[in-house]
């Protein structure tokens, strides 16, 4: 079984404006600068062989290069309690056209729909331990964070496993949102 998931991969300067924000919450657990990304659809544990497919339905995806600005920080909650802290990113229409070109792809290829509606975000840290007035602090002293902006001309299949200290994501193919295929 292979656990998969379609991102956005994060430029290096990128990643070091987003980690500038870490720290500052006991208890917090953050994200390693290596591990951000944008979640376009995440695929979850498939069968081996069907990892094909899901390549096959993505490698035929085209749209046009485009700005991504990441800016803003909010939580997340399950069953009351806050449980991760995220950079939102700017909603854009070829990022939301993206999204929906790559959740159609992987519909058509028997792949169910994706559950959750789409909230381009970057997670950088799981609060499930930190003290909830120090998370809301953290977000009302970040909420006017802003990242320079990045242009994005690619999406990426990542592999994800489980590691002792956090998952370890490995990119298995980039799609280049110009390219053509060869006839």
């Amino acid at each position: 079984m292979l656990r998969l998931f379609v991102a956005l991969d994060l430029p290096a300067e990128c990643r070091a404006d987003v980690s500038a924000l870490a720290g500052g919450i006991p208890g917090a657990k953050w994200v390693p600068p290596d591990n951000y990304h944008l979640t376009l659809r995440f695929i979850g544990e498939i069968e081996n062989w069907r990892a094909q497919e899901v390549d096959d339905a993505l490698s035929v995806i085209r749209g046009t290069s485009f700005e991504l600005s990441l800016r803003g920080v909010g939580t997340f909650e399950k069953a009351g309690r806050i449980n991760a802290l995220w950079v939102g990113a700017e909603r854009n229409d070829a990022l939301t056209h993206l999204q929906n070109k790559i959740e159609t792809a992987l519909q058509r290829i028997g792949l169910p729909p994706e559950r959750k509606r789409f909230s381009p975000h970057v997670t950088i840290a799981r609060t499930d331990r930190a003290p909830p007035d120090k998370v809301i602090a953290f977000v009302q002293a970040h909420n006017l964070f802003r990242a320079a902006p990045v242009q994005v001309g690619c999406f990426t299949l990542f592999s994800s496993r489980l590691g002792k200290e956090a998952s370890v994501y490995t990119p298995e193919v980039e799609y280049d949102l110009m390219a053509r295929r060869a006839a």
